[in-house]
């Protein structure tokens, strides 16, 4: 069986469960009586008729109103134009299919009365019915009132009962006459009846029945059947501010009982109305039955509970096993597996698991052997680099002082003393390189010792300088050096710190072009531990260097993109190196527990943003002692 199974297979029992529960609680406990039921339901019947038959009155006004307020029929009806009247008012009263309408104007006098006919036709009547006499009109005609009215009131032409609402036509602020809208009561009852699944019954206000849905109430055939009020109930439904439930009746054989409220719209009351039931609407069951159903609700829900906790047992466990095996795997237990067999998703997931701890164990054995193949290649190439770096020296310095004597000997012949002097730049840039891979080569094999000792960094920069007055003279670069001057001595070894500085400038050097600026500052900052340390920053206007290269450029070999492109190029720095400047200065300034980094926007040859290099030492190495070996 499928989790998915598993997890809707007890909300399903609880949903039967609980719908039987409802059944229950709704047919027996809550209508707890045959009487009870037929009250509440009386009560929501009645509740509905009355906001029904508010709509209905709000639709007559809204309908009311477009008339009232179409353009020119208030001119039209003070002038008494009825054709113009009819030609306004006929579509309206077509498109809202309206039953009947009067337009009359300020006297009084019906200037327009359309009335819908038995064959559903909307025809004119061209006499007089008296309903611009009618009292219940006065006020608006005279302008004692701006509100709309209400009546039931009695058609004299076919003699049924009609809905009516009026409401004021004023025309600059005077009154041009009055719009009354008209609904059958025959058309209204049967929609109310429909909705609040009652029969409906309306009276006038001195309780006479006007129309009934419910047979036999209007034709008097047998009085006792017919729901009629006396003048003691009518002043009790008056007088009563909710709804009030009155005699039952045989009506046709069939049992009734009726609920009577006053029809109020506002604060205006129309009449009243009654909704009637029969006495058979709900059947009533045995306290047998409710026994029955109050065991087997219990049965149920007992089911449930325990088909949940079972279901929910068989889920967790699983669950549980797969968390402890997938914690045991993130702490490094690659030997750890969920043991889980089953066919479900669960199964799968633990399988998957299984699966996937299996291929991470074996990768990671592979990874570890090839880590540990790598670490031996770079032992011996670390390993090669010294020993190679050592048998370099000493060819070199044979080439070197070989060349040095035929400079003396040979200095009154021009062209060959040029030649000896490439060879001597020769050898001291090869002396150099090899300098830097036994650097190198050190400070990987964490053998490189520094020997501190008081040292005034603006010596070891100036040293460091000097080197490439020429360089600088023949670049046509500005070198300023500022605050140097003015820093305390420090305990560091001053040839390891010359190294340092000697690649920083070379490289400010090399990456700037004709014309640029170096520039080297330094002051004291205090550190987040409250220490007070030495900061050198040396800054240049070069081609920059890009922020995902601001780390790899300490990497031993590694250099930034194509060297041999930039403006540079055209002196002797043209080209990178062999890449190993940046590394020597890291390692040599980690030594002296201290930080090394730089910043830069980016790398652009149009613009040259530039780069700093910021190097932070502590006036005093601590930690290991001092190596007194002469480092070579």
């Amino acid at each position: 069986m499928g989790i998915r199974l598993k997890v809707i297979l007890p909300y399903l029992i609880l949903t039967l469960g609980v719908a039987v529960f409802g059944a229950y609680v709704t047919i027996t406990l809550v209508a707890g009586s045959q009487e009870e039921r037929l009250r509440n339901q009386l009560l929501e019947a009645g509740r509905i008729v009355s906001d029904e038959f508010s709509l209905q009155d709000r639709q007559h006004l809204e309908r009311a109103l477009i008339v009232a307020y179409t353009i020119g029929l208030s001119q039209a009806l003070q002038a008494g134009d009825r054709l113009v009247l009819e030609e306004l008012a006929r579509p309206q009263a077509e498109a809202n299919r309206l039953e009947e309408i009067f337009l009359i104007d300020g006297q009084g006098q019906e200037q327009l009365h359309l009335l819908r006919n038995a064959q559903r036709v909307l025809e004119r009547i061209d006499y007089q019915t008296g309903m611009g006499k009618s009292p219940w009109l006065t006020p608006l005609l005279v302008g004692s009132s701006d509100l709309p009215t209400r009546i039931f009131g009695q058609n004299p032409i076919n003699g049924r009962y009609y809905h009516y609402t009026a409401l004021s036509i004023v025309s600059n602020g005077k009154i041009a006459g009055v719009v009354v809208i008209g609904t059958s009561l025959d058309t209204i009852l049967p929609r109310l009846k429909s909705t609040s699944l009652a029969d409906v019954i309306f009276y006038d206000g001195s309780g006479r029945i006007l129309a009934s849905t419910l047979p036999g109430q209007l034709e008097n055939a047998t009085p006792e059947s017919v729901f009629s009020l006396d003048q003691v109930a009518l002043e009790q439904i008056l007088q009563s501010s909710e709804i009030v439930y009155g005699e039952n009746k045989v009506v046709f054989g069939r049992g009734y009982t009726i609920a009577r409220d006053v029809l109020q719209i506002g604060r205006e009351r129309i009449g009243i109305f009654g909704v009637v039931l029969p006495l058979d609407f709900v059947i009533e069951f045995s306290q047998s039955s409710r026994l029955n159903y109050s065991i087997l609700f219990i049965l149920i829900a007992a089911g449930v509970i325990l088909l949940g906790d079972r279901i929910s047992q068989a889920l967790i466990h699983p669950l549980q096993t797969l968390l402890q095996a997938s914690l045991a795997v993130a702490r490094g237990d690659l030997n750890q597996r969920t043991q889980i067999r089953s066919n479900d998703e669960i199964g799968k997931l633990a399988q998957t698991f299984d699966e996937m701890t299996a291929r991470l164990q074996a990768r990671t054995a592979e990874l570890q052997k090839t880590y540990a193949i790598l670490e031996q290649m770079d032992r011996a190439k670390a390993s090669f680099i010294e020993v190679a770096a050592h048998e370099l020296r000493t060819p070199l310095t044979l080439v070197k002082g070989y060349a040095q004597m035929l400079v003396l000997k040979l200095k009154d012949e021009p062209e060959i003393t040029a030649l000896t002097h490439g060879i001597l730049e020769g050898a001291e840039r090869m002396q150099e390189i090899v300098g830097s891979m036994l650097d190198v080569s050190r400070i990987d094999s964490n053998i490189l010792k520094i020997m501190p000792e008081d040292t005034h960094l603006s010596v070891v920069i100036g040293r460091a300088c000097n080197t490439f007055k020429d360089a600088l003279q023949e670049r046509n670069l500005t070198l300023s050096i500022q605050g140097v001057d003015g820093l305390p001595l420090i305990q560091a070894d001053p040839d390891q710190l010359y190294k340092v500085f000697y690649h920083l400038v070379m490289n400010a050097i090399k990456y700037t072009p004709d014309g640029g600026r170096i520039n080297i500052y330094g002051h004291l900052v205090e550190t987040d531990d409250g220490l007070t340390q030495v900061e050198i920053v040396v800054s240049d206007t070069g081609i920059g260097i890009d922020p995902e290269h601001h780390q790899l450029i300490f990497e031993k070999f590694y250099q930034t993109g194509e060297v041999y492109t930039h403006s540079s190029g055209k002196t002797k720095f043209k080209g990178g190196g062999p890449g190993l400047g940046l590394a020597i200065a890291r390692g040599i300034i980690e030594a002296h527990r201290g930080k090394i980094w730089v910043e830069s926007p980016g790398h652009d040859e149009i613009n040259y943003p530039g780069s700093k290099f910021f190097v932070r030492l502590p006036l005093k190495v601590e930690g290991d002692e001092p190596n007194t070996t002469p480092v070579e």
